[in-house]
Formats: structure tokens, sequence, C-alpha cells
């Protein structure tokens, strides 16, 4: 990893500038960038609009990452123009991000994509998805998370996230307002959660949450199956991006309610367990107050959990916030990441709590089985969720090491 636009540009300069035959969003944050990204492709693409969709990282398959019109693009095209790329990449020392993100601009170009829903990597100035120009910004929330690169500090985090904003041009976010004079002061033209837009959600309990949307021009009611009230926030800023793309009421609502966001609390039947598996990647604290949060709304009582986690994460944080709805830990490790923690480093957090120690998910599968509970719980790394939806589905994973 080296932050940095110049090497992306290059990159993108050498295969004749593919960013350019397409309009641009950008969608960062903290948390929550992913579905609010997956639900704005979703608008748009039942507006009538050719979309693509960039998001990272995959769960399952690296061609996830490249979605147009909500359809995976095949392994075959993503591997040809990869092999455009390639002597391009090795000239210019380019980084993964960098390639991918590249890759993806190539995609949507090839495919005559109108408008490119690109979720941010990492912060946002430096961030290679950085070197499209945005038509609109999106910035979901701050919180504390990767405070080696982008600083330890709240407002720190919050001016690296806003350099994706541009002058003069359209946003939305959901930042606390403490925050906003530091995304303000880019002179983007910024509506804000509680200020120029108003939301008031209902929760629907398992089938996700009615949402009433308050713009400065308009007012907008539709229905998520987004669970928790952080996916219904996500749906409204989903909504407000693409009103001010000019995404009409109808195509909102019938976008909103078509919209998945895969291992982000998703509920699998769990065939061979005879229960219900919730997937989510809850994998910093932030995130897991909210799958702590949903819990509550959901009433859901302390279930067992299958936990895995990276080394380099504030386990600590996100153990914290979940162990109150945690009947039995089954610890275990995403095979496939080299930063996956073991699970024995893992269980002096749930001390006090019954433990069972596994070596892979599906062994964490198996202890599951044994427990048989109604309904479970897996999070804590989105390349655990990666290794157990296979699983659960009956489907091929990628045996490819993993480390973004």
């Amino acid at each position: 990893m080296h932050p940095g636009l110049g090497r992306v540009q290059e990159l993108l300069s050498r295969v004749g500038s593919p960013q350019h035959a397409f309009q641009t969003v950008l969608v960062g944050g903290t948390n929550g960038k992913g579905s609010t990204a997956a639900v704005l492709a979703s608008m748009l693409h039942a507006q009538g609009r050719r979309t693509g969709l960039f998001t990272s990282p995959h769960l399952t398959r690296f061609t996830e990452r490249f979605q147009v019109d909500g359809q995976e693009l095949p392994s075959g095209t993503v591997d040809t123009a990869l092999e455009r790329l390639r002597p391009h990449a090795e000239d210019t020392g380019a980084t993964f991000f960098e390639i991918v993100t590249a890759l993806g601009a190539l995609l949507f170009a090839e495919a005559g994509i109108q408008t490119a829903v690109m979720e941010v990597g990492l912060g946002g100035r430096l961030d290679s998805t950085n070197a499209l120009d945005p038509a609109l910004s999106v910035i979901t929330n701050v919180a504390l998370d990767h405070t080696e690169i982008l600083g330890n500090t709240l407002e720190a985090i919050a001016a690296e996230k806003a350099g994706i904003l541009r002058a003069g041009r359209s946003a939305v976010t959901g930042v606390s307002a403490d925050l906003l004079p530091l995304l303000r002061a880019t002179g983007a033209d910024l509506w804000a959660l509680g200020q120029e837009m108003r939301v008031q959600t209902h929760s629907l309990g398992w089938q996700g949450a009615e949402v009433a949307l308050k713009l400065p021009d308009t007012a907008l009611e539709f229905q998520t199956p987004l669970l928790g009230a952080h996916g219904a926030r996500n749906a409204a800023l989903a909504a407000a991006a693409a009103w001010r793309l000019g995404v009409g009421g109808a195509a909102i609502r019938a976008g909103a309610a078509a919209a998945r966001w895969p291992g982000r609390l998703e509920v699998l039947p769990s065939g061979g367990l005879g229960a219900r598996l919730l997937l989510d990647g809850a994998h910093n604290p932030d995130g897991a107050r909210a799958l702590a949060a949903t819990l509550l709304e959901l009433g859901v009582p302390p279930v067992p959990v299958i936990f895995g986690a990276a080394g380099d994460k504030d386990v600590g944080g996100v153990v914290q916030a979940l162990r109150p709805h945690v009947s039995h830990a089954v610890l275990t490790r995403a095979t496939l990441s080299p930063r996956a923690a073991a699970a024995a480093d893992l269980a002096p957090l749930f001390a006090g709590l019954p433990v069972t120690l596994t070596e892979s998910p599906g062994e964490a599968l198996a202890v599951l089985t044994a427990l048989k509970a109604p309904l479970a719980l897996a999070c804590g790394s989105l390349y655990l969720i990666g290794e157990l939806r296979p699983l659960l589905l009956g489907t091929a994973g990628e045996d490819r090491e993993r480390w973004q």
C-alpha cells in the first residue's frame, strides 16, 4: 500500500483514460459505504441508466467488484482487460488497489455504462478512486479505523475523507455535526443529514424499514430491505444522492426495494444447521456497535457467535460491543487471509463466556450444528464472511490468498 494518485493516473492514461467515458459518483466513509453504493446503483439502474458498481473488498469472487446493471461481469471479460493492463501496471509499479481501480474504469468504459458508482477504498484524498472526477460524492460517516494511515482523531480522518469532495459540485453526507465544517470548507454543494436533510425511519423488523426523507426541494418515502437503523440511514443517503443525480421518486422506490448487499446483516438459511445464520462484516468498533443496536432492535437474545478478525484491527473494541449478545463464542480464522488472528489469540477477549476454538470456518459451522440454536451470528471479518457464504450456499469459493 502506497497512498498517492500519481501511479493510478499514469495507469489510466496509458489505457486511454477510460474514466472520461462515463459519469462518476464516489462513495466514501468509515462504515456503510458499500451498502450505500449498492442501493444508489440499484436506483440509477431502476431509472434506466446503464450503471456500473465498483466495490471492495469482494466476499467470495474477485469479479464481484465489477457489476453492470446489477450483474457481476464474467471472469473472461475481467481477465482480458487485466491482461491489457498488466504491462502498464508492471511498468508503473502500481499497487493492487490502483490496478483494480483502473481495471474497473476500463471495464465500465468498454461496457458502455453511463454512471459508475465507485466505493472508495481507504480514506479519500489519496485513495486511487479519487483519480476519477466525481459529479457527486457521498461521505457516509466518520469513525476511528485505519488510524495508522488516516490519523488517530476523527478530525484528521474527516479531512482525509473530504478529499473526494469537489468545489461547487453536489455532495451528501451523514457525518456528525461537529465534523461538517471540515467538509463544507471544500466548497462542495453539501446536503447533510440533520441539516439540509431530515430522515425518519420505522423498523419493519426482519423485513427492513420504512424511510421518510425530507430534502430541500422534495420529500421521498420508500422501503428498504436493509436491516437496522444504520441500514435505513444508508438507504436515505443513497436516495438523496439519486435525487440529486436526477432519479425520480418511482425509480428511487423501486431501486431501494430491489437492492441487496450480501454479507452485511444478511440472513441465510443454514440448511445443515437447521437454523438461520445472520452474517455481518462488522470489523471495527463503530460497525460492531451498529450490529449490536440492530440485534436489540430485532429483539434477538444472546446467541452463539462465529467470530474471527484481522489481527491489525481494534478487535478488543469490536468484542466489547458484541459481548452482551454472545451466548457461546465459536472462534476461528479466515484461512485465506494472512492478516487473520489465530482463534487462541482471540479467546482472552471472551473470558467468562463459553468458548470453542476452531481452525477453519467449516469446523466452526460444525460446532454450531452441535449447539442446535435456531439463530446464530457470524461476524468480525469480511474475509471470514466470504469463506462462510459458499459453505452455506453450497457454491465454490476462490482458493486465493486475501490481503485486501
